[in-house]
């Protein structure tokens, strides 16, 4: 197999640039949202009248420091993809590699669209969407990263094999779980109401919490009382109750699934690798998500189960990614101007 020419080994090394840029880009979201810096700057695209790009620096005080450095951030991250579509259009000769580029270029904007919107109709459901959309692009960066390595065009790819479908089949249940987990998680911290279950590992001290309208009432005159926090609902103690056992379920289904890859000896070394990450992480989430509750919800300790949930997921796809092309049939190289090269050769 020959290696990658240098033009190819640099849209590889870019493309892990912008999958940086991405994650940079939620964990400082995940900063905006854990200080209530959502509507910090009230006007979109420009930050209280001045362009956005020349907002004097003596203005970047309290929450407008998180929210105009996320759209600076944000906008970096919007040129860098678009560089990356115009890099993958001149280097690859795989179509679907470029369609690819081009979907990242599309959910950007839209995600770029969608924060704007968050910001002018003051509406919280769609920081929800732009919060997930931003996992899912993240991912698609990453994927496109993953597909211009080396690594993606040397492992062997297995045929249908029935163990190997199985590991496919179970690592994207167990990613699609985790998705729902981040939506769930996004739920809860955009309601901004803080902990609605202020304990862990109980719930209000039992297995299960109250859920009645009289023990809501006392919650919430305690709440009032007590923390100066904001009233909540039966509704959303279920949330964090029912993202309390989802994690669980994931833990137990993750380790479960990463075991079998990681035994599986015709699962590539390098995925093998990823599935001992996967490992470290879901157990580092967890322990992120206690420590948070802990802690009352300190900012930096919320952002950094943000940004440990959202690099699972990715590890999640791309494992899922790598299976599923080891499920195609055995082939020496997906390049075209590679197999006549080879053809020439002989």
């Amino acid at each position: 197999m020959p290696e990658l020419d240098l033009p190819k080994r640099f849209l590889h090394w870019y493309a892990l640039l912008v999958a940086a840029g991405v994650l940079l880009l939620i964990c400082s979201g995940g900063l905006v949202t854990s200080h209530g810096a959502g509507m910090a700057v009230p006007d979109w695209p420009n930050s209280f009248g001045y362009n956005m790009f020349l907002f004097p620096l003596s203005h970047w005080v309290g929450g407008v420091f998180f929210e105009h450095t996320h759209r600076l951030i944000a906008s970096g991250v919007g040129l860098l993809t678009i560089v990356l579509c115009v890099a993958t259009l001149v280097v690859e000769d795989r179509s679907w590699v470029k369609w690819l580029s081009g979907l990242a270029v599309l959910a950007v904007i839209i995600q770029g669209v969608l924060g704007g919107l968050r910001v002018t109709e003051h509406n919280a459901l769609l920081g929800l969407f732009q919060g997930c959309l931003a996992q899912a692009f993240f991912c698609l960066v990453a994927t496109i990263a993953l597909v211009t390595s080396r690594f993606w065009r040397r492992f062997e790819r297995v045929g249908d094999q029935t163990e190997i479908r199985r590991l496919r089949f179970w690592t994207v249940v167990i990613t699609v779980m985790v998705f729902i987990q981040l939506a769930l998680g996004a739920s809860m911290r955009h309601s901004h109401t803080g902990l609605s279950i202020p304990d862990f590992p109980t719930a209000y001290g039992g297995l299960f919490p109250p859920l009645d309208a009289a023990s809501i009432a006392h919650i919430n005159d305690a709440r009032a009382t007590t923390q100066a926090a904001p009233p909540i609902t039966a509704g959303l103690i279920l949330l964090q109750y029912l993202h309390r056992g989802w994690a669980v379920l994931i833990v137990i289904g993750l380790l479960s699934v990463a075991t079998a890859i990681l035994r599986n000896r015709r699962v590539p070394a390098p995925a093998r690798r990823g599935a001992g990450f996967w490992v470290l992480l879901v157990l580092a989430q967890f322990a992120l998500g206690a420590w948070t509750i802990w802690s009352n919800k300190a900012a930096d300790i919320a952002t950094s189960h943000v940004f440990v949930g959202a690099l699972t997921f990715m590890t999640g796809v791309l494992l899922s990614v790598v299976l599923s092309a080891m499920l195609r049939s055995p082939r020496r190289d997906d390049s075209p101007a590679t197999l006549r090269k080879e053809v020439a050769r002989a």
